[in-house]
Order: C-alpha cells, then structure tokens, then sequence
C-alpha cells in the first residue's frame, strides 16, 4: 500500500470514528442527558466494576489531575459516585449510579441507531464484515479517546 492510499484510508478511519463519537454524543443528548464525548469514553472504564482516579486517567491518557476533575463533574451531574476501595483503604472507587447506567444505555441506543444508519448505505452484511475486520486489527480496544 502507498504512503497516500495509507493516508487516505487513515483519514476515513477517523473521521467514521469522530462521526460515531459525534452521533453517540448527539443521541445521548436528545435522550436529555447532559453529556459530553469524555463521559462516554469515562464509562466504558467505570463498567462494570469501577475504577480509581488513577485508572481512569491512564485509561483517558490524561493526568490524575484531569481524571479528577472529570470525576468532580460526573459527580456533580449525578452520574457516579464515590465508595470505599474494596482493597485499598486510601483509595477510593468510582463507580456508576443508576444515572450513570440509564445515560450508557442512552448511548448503546445511540449507537445501534448510527449502526443501522451505515447499515442502510452498506447492506448489514457488509457492516458485519466491517466489524469482523476492524476487530481483527483492534482486537480489544480499549475504547478511549485519541486526544
């Protein structure tokens, strides 16, 4: 593959990307829940069992300091909550609230919807060859942001 067929292919790698992340976001929003890109990419390290600041900033790329800053406004938006580490007494979880569960499932249904909208350009079978080839490159994830 060329340098510019590479660049090109990259190029409309990130925007579906960004197009998704920006449909996720907008249906999140008309399900009335306040929400941002960021919280999504939070939640997907907080389900299902919680995280420390520490994780979460390494699993965001973004420093302690930011991760708690992001915490301080979920909690304040009432979408997690702080607990008692199960393990280690100086730290404390951050985990969903039931808020925190109904914007994920917002978002899972935002989702399905931008899926069958490419569904409809591509045929459902070519979106099931999509995901299977996609997954063989990014086998695991994580599902995070590319600041």
């Amino acid at each position: 593959m060329q340098n510019s067929e590479a660049l090109a292919l990259t190029a409309v790698l990130l925007a579906a990307a960004g197009e998704l992340t920006q449909r996720i976001n907008d249906g999140v929003l008309a399900r009335g829940f306040e929400a941002r890109p960021a919280y999504g990419f939070a939640f997907t390290r907080l389900a299902p069992d919680g995280a420390t600041v520490t994780e979460l900033g390494a699993h965001l790329g973004v420093t302690k300091q930011a991760a708690s800053q992001l915490v301080e406004e979920l909690v304040r938006k009432g979408y997690v909550e702080r607990r008692p580490h199960p393990v280690d007494a100086r730290a404390r979880l951050i985990v969903l609230t039931e808020r925190g569960w109904e914007c994920t499932r917002a978002a899972e249904e935002a989702a399905a919807e931008a899926v069958r909208a490419w569904a409809a350009v591509l045929g459902e079978g070519e979106v099931r060859v999509l995901r299977d080839q996609l997954s063989r490159i990014a086998p695991h994830g994580p599902i995070r942001p590319a600041w």
